[in-house]
């Protein structure tokens, strides 16, 4: 006779408590609790370190048919991964699929996940969760078999960066512009889409201070957290920035660099993650649809003089990236590089290479 899979229960900060099966390890885990509104791509997402301290919520309704690829590399990156390991604390969703069929599959869901010691828990309400955080706000939540107990545990108030970041200096590629990369949490796809386009790229870690490199262009990362926590890349930006040298960040890079700017930060109420999410750019009527994965956001009031707004969300109006009006600075709170898409604004990357070689403020 099969067995059940073990009882396990999301309890959140406020005392909601949702019972389930766990699919994953058998252990407890604690962080704060988010959700991801897009229908595939969870082995990328969950090897995202922009998740790093964060137990993720799926609002799709199933989880796990197409299984997870195989740790092939591709010239030292992953294939198929965003990270070499699986970054989010927890898993939570309405239903797991054990029976998977792709063609780049290698095991199941749950099988990667207890590889990794990442508990999971199918059979939940996920549509009263995404309602409850929509409503209250992220919350902080621990995911505990029967029986056990943890208490909560709040990432934010940590460097989280540091935790996900290089601990060495490693570089990519041959190619004719030289890009100094500050590691914040990079997804493999940045690499990948700078490197396909005439690079050398040197990875360096979040506190590395670019000067002691010969690079053309700067390019900061996304990565986990509270930006205000990385006080050592602000500085470092702001030399960089007085410099003039051509500079693009995403997600949070953009919240650096406003910060390096003189510009604020805040915590969103519940955050921007998923796919095909709306963004126009700023004075014209082009959107574009966009990947998201962040919990922070630039306060655009608060930009200096010689800073703007780039592109907006259309759907609740937050800054989605700044520039700068008349230096080679821009960013985007959004992902263009987004494996597995969309990729309408994968073209950024050839902007930020035509900066390296102008040296003119971004106009596209």
């Amino acid at each position: 006779m099969a067995e059940f899979p073990p009882i396990m229960k999301l309890i959140l900060e406020d005392g909601t408590e949702f019972f389930g099966r766990s699919f994953g390890a058998s252990c407890p885990t604690a962080g704060e609790v988010v959700f991801n509104t897009a229908m595939t791509g969870y082995p990328e997402s969950l090897t995202d370190a922009s998740y790093q301290g964060q137990i993720l919520v799926s609002t799709y309704p199933l989880i796990g048919n197409y299984g997870v690829p195989d740790d092939r590399s591709d010239s030292g990156l992953p294939q198929f991964f965003e990270s070499d390991r699986i970054r989010i604390s927890g898993l939570v969703i309405a239903d797991y699929s054990p029976e998977y069929s792709h063609w780049s599959a290698g095991r199941s869901l749950g099988q990667w996940l207890a590889g990794h010691d990442v508990p999971a828990i199918s059979g939940i309400d996920t549509r009263r969760l995404t309602k409850i955080l929509r409503e209250r706000g992220t919350m902080l939540g621990k995911m505990v078999p029967a029986g056990d107990h943890l208490p909560f545990y709040d990432p934010n108030a940590h460097n989280l960066v540091a935790q996900v970041s290089t601990k060495e200096r490693i570089v990519y590629g041959q190619g004719k512009h030289r890009i100094v990369l500050v590691d914040c949490g990079v997804k493999t796809n940045i690499l990948r889409c700078l490197l396909a386009r005439d690079t050398t790229v040197i990875r360096v870690p979040w506190d590395h201070d670019p000067a002691a490199e010969e690079f053309d262009g700067l390019f900061v990362t996304n990565g986990p957290g509270d930006p205000q926590q990385c006080e050592a890349t602000i500085r470092h930006l702001q030399a960089a920035m007085a410099q003039g040298r051509p500079v693009f960040g995403i997600c949070l890079g953009s919240q650096l660099m406003a910060l390096a700017a003189g510009a604020r930060t805040y915590k969103l109420k519940y955050g921007h993650r998923g796919h095909n999410q709306p963004v126009i750019q700023v004075g014209t009527n082009r959107c574009f649809i966009t990947s998201q994965n962040h919990g922070f956001a630039v306060d655009d009031a608060t930009l200096p003089p010689g800073w703007e707004p780039l592109f907006r969300n259309l759907n609740d109006g937050t800054c989605e990236g700044i520039r700068h009006t008349s230096q080679p600075f821009f960013s985007t709170q959004f992902h263009p590089e987004a494996s597995g898409g969309p990729t309408d604004t994968g073209f950024l990357f050839d902007v930020f290479l035509e900066l390296m070689r102008t040296g003119r403020p971004v106009t596209f």
